[in-house]
């Protein structure tokens, strides 16, 4: 058993997750089966050129992947205050819920980027090196493993 195992009585338990890093450039994406996979792994990301570019590519993930919840990361300050990248992300969290059917919810993301780098610099997956091809999508990672301890320490959705 490891962190992001839940017990099987929880709502969540063997529920695929979709974590999204939104960003004006690209957003970065991860998956997690709930109990099923060792742990949240990057997907890729989708280039963000417009919304309806966007959720195609969105759905056609869910599709294929059979995901039954979406989370969206929203940048705050360290201190917590919201800012106009705040503002953006929730726009699209907004946008994503009336498109699709899966259920959504957000997760705090602050300092998931910075989270990110740390851990690319530190693994020979990448080299030792920030790939910024990627960065979006093990930011989606980070993302979606707060979002599992948080579910971890109050189960109800």
């Amino acid at each position: 058993m490891n962190e992001f195992h839940l017990p099987t009585n929880h709502p969540l338990h063997l529920k695929t997750i979709l974590a999204m890093d939104f960003g004006q450039k690209f957003i970065g994406v991860a998956t997690y089966c709930v109990n099923r996979d060792p742990y949240p792994t990057p997907y890729g990301r989708i280039a963000n050129k417009g919304n309806e570019i966007v959720l195609k590519e969105l759905k056609t993930i869910l599709d294929n992947e059979c995901v039954e919840f979406v989370v969206i990361g929203l940048p705050y300050l360290t201190d917590g205050k919201r800012t106009a990248s705040t503002e953006r992300a929730q726009a699209f969290v907004d946008m994503i819920r009336e498109q699709i059917s899966q259920p959504v919810e957000d997760q705090d993301e602050t300092l998931s980027t910075f989270e990110a780098e740390s851990r690319m610099k530190n693994s020979p997956q990448y080299n030792f090196q920030v790939d910024l091809s990627q960065i979006d999508a093990v930011s989606a990672c980070v993302i979606l493993e707060d979002f599992i301890r948080r579910k971890k320490a109050n189960p109800a959705l």
